[in-house]
């Protein structure tokens, strides 16, 4: 996972062996298809404060983000 990931985001990605790696290694702009995350902590595509979730935005400038 991306450094400056928050540890709770989560994609499908993760979870096929091949795929872990890339997870989110490419920044959504270059992605072939969009992921579809959410955030472990809420178990929906918003954070526990109440904003959209993804690799771009869930980073150190939120209050929920955990490293």
């Amino acid at each position: 996972m991306k450094p400056n990931v928050c540890r709770h985001l989560r994609t499908k990605k993760m979870y096929i062996p091949e795929l872990a790696d890339e997870a989110f290694s490419e920044p959504a702009s270059e992605q072939a298809h969009p992921t579809h995350c959410w955030c472990n902590s809420t178990m929906s595509e918003t954070g526990p404060d109440d904003r959209g979730v993804g690799a771009q935005g869930c980073n150190q400038t939120r209050s929920c983000f955990e490293e």
